[in-house]
């Protein structure tokens, strides 16, 4: 596998894995009724994990390219896309949790007004 092709692989599961730590940080802030904290770090999750699908979009497009010649299988690579989508699972997840949250905490303060 060469060189171009590790960096990207561990780029996408870096920034991936910050998706992920970005995600369990918007969870845990909604179990404690911190939806503003939910929001900023559900923000930084999709920002992480764009940079992370951008970074296969490119190593897609230069090895679909005429001049580039087709890479080597690279585990570390397909590792990485695994890695990719199942964050971006957890990320949609999460944004139907914390919706979920929400409209019980507007339930049951209504529930509490009456």
């Amino acid at each position: 596998m060469d060189d171009l092709l590790s960096e990207q692989a561990m780029k996408i599961i870096l920034y991936a894995g910050d998706a992920r730590v970005n995600c369990r940080n918007a969870l845990v802030a909604v179990e404690k009724n911190d939806f503003e904290t939910a929001k900023a770090e559900m923000k930084i999750a999709k920002s992480n994990i764009t940079q992370a699908h951008q970074v296969q979009t490119k190593a897609i497009q230069s090895e679909m390219s005429e001049e580039a010649q087709a890479h080597p299988h690279s585990l570390l690579f397909t590792h990485a896309q695994d890695t990719l989508m199942t964050i971006y699972s957890e990320i949609n997840m999460a944004n139907h949790l914390i919706k979920i949250a929400k409209q019980l905490n507007e339930r049951l303060r209504l529930l509490e007004k009456e």
